[in-house]
């Protein structure tokens, strides 16, 4: 009938517009130009060659794994000779040793204007003195691990109300990698000083690694990442567990039709479920995407605390280290939004976060989109 004649001859007209022509011409020629079209239309003996290549370039990876290993140790002897210096950190923190006038010497930049401004201090704190008794002096630095927590976003996001008085217990974190000739890995120690809520002095996180190349995948290497982590068992005391809330809930007898109360456990948000992680899983069954984010963001936070948090904790404390941080994330999320899409190895949605994390000086790019997402 006429209903199906009329979109032909509009589609004879428009294949007829030299504009369109031109157009589909475009996308045409742009198809023919992607590399692995190129490849296609190579002659048998040239992709021999460009397979030779892929071989050499799988060696390559294998003793790039090599190199991660020896940047490992060198990472380790290195370990040892920070300790000495973040006991004696631990030590001012907690008030167990007071620093020497010589040790306490701080010049900052505007140190005119602090001169100044001590000047009118002391003038106002003189006067205070004769009107008050002298000022108390807590012991150590107060709450320093607890301000951190609360400093960083990707911390103080998973800290809940109940989470805060434990962790104003919190004395020191300390990162400790896996002995020569062992998996690769770290663990994260969390020491607390005796509380009302656990009996645990120290709570674990390790983190195990992996600096081979995915035999599937040999070239996607880029370094040691965190495959899997495994927390801890916390000896909560009675009624102290902030990770479980009980719940009273009615039950109905199908039977009889009485109803009864009775209190369920169920779990609860808490900072204190990161000793209780997901696990990875091992035989080749992929986790949902909910899990896989999970997981991907305790990868990223234990990387933070190994990479950034332990070894310049004062510098989370009084918070210059995040508006250096700030500063770096601005520019390379500017950079991200170029990239998007493009060498991301998104989904079409764009929703695939890779959950292996790179845990050596610069985070892979899927580090600064997981710290977007983390944030918001």
């Amino acid at each position: 009938g006429l209903s199906s004649r009329a979109p032909k001859k509009l589609t004879d007209q428009v294949m007829q517009n030299p504009q369109v022509l031109a157009a589909l011409q475009e996308r045409l020629d742009n198809v023919s130009h992607t590399p692995s079209s190129y490849i296609e239309t190579l002659p048998k003996a040239v992709k021999r060659r460009i397979n030779a290549l892929k071989q050499l370039q799988v060696r390559c990876a294998h003793i790039e794994a090599k190199f991660y290993e020896e940047v490992h140790d060198l990472e380790r002897k290195y370990a040892a000779l920070y300790q000495p210096l973040f006991d004696k950190r631990r030590e001012f923190i907690t008030g167990d040793v007071e620093p020497t006038d010589a040790e306490s010497e701080w010049h900052s930049e505007n140190e005119e204007e602090d001169k100044l401004a001590g000047d009118v201090k002391n003038k106002v704190v003189i006067a205070e003195k004769e009107a008050a008794t002298e000022e108390v002096d807590p012991k150590g630095i107060p709450e320093f691990w607890f301000t951190i927590f609360r400093n960083v976003d990707m911390l103080s996001e998973l800290v809940q109300e109940y989470d805060e008085p434990i962790l104003k217990h919190l004395q020191d974190i300390k990162v400790k990698f896996s002995d020569p000739g062992q998996p690769m890995s770290f663990v994260l120690e969390f020491h607390f000083e005796p509380n009302d809520y656990f009996s645990n002095p120290v709570l674990t996180k390790t983190y195990k690694m992996k600096s081979e190349p995915d035999k599937a995948d040999p070239f996607s290497f880029e370094g040691p990442e965190i495959v899997d982590c495994d927390g801890c068992t916390i000896d909560w005391k009675k009624g102290k567990n902030v990770t479980v809330k009980t719940i009273k809930k009615k039950q109905k007898h199908k039977g009889r039709g009485t109803v009864r109360t009775i209190t369920k456990q169920v779990p609860n948000e808490s900072f204190f479920n990161f000793f209780s992680p997901l696990k990875a899983s091992g035989d080749g069954e992929s986790l949902d995407e909910d899990s896989e984010f999970t997981l991907a963001s305790d990868f990223e936070i234990g990387h933070f605390f190994r990479e950034r948090i332990v070894p310049r904790a004062v510098l989370y404390f009084t918070g210059e280290a995040i508006e250096d941080d700030d500063n770096f994330e601005e520019g390379e999320e500017g950079e991200e939004e170029e990239l998007e899409g493009d060498e991301e190895g998104e989904d079409e949605d764009g929703t695939e976060v890779n959950p292996e994390v790179s845990c050596l000086g610069a985070p892979k790019p899927t580090d600064a989109l997981l710290r977007g997402l983390l944030r918001h």
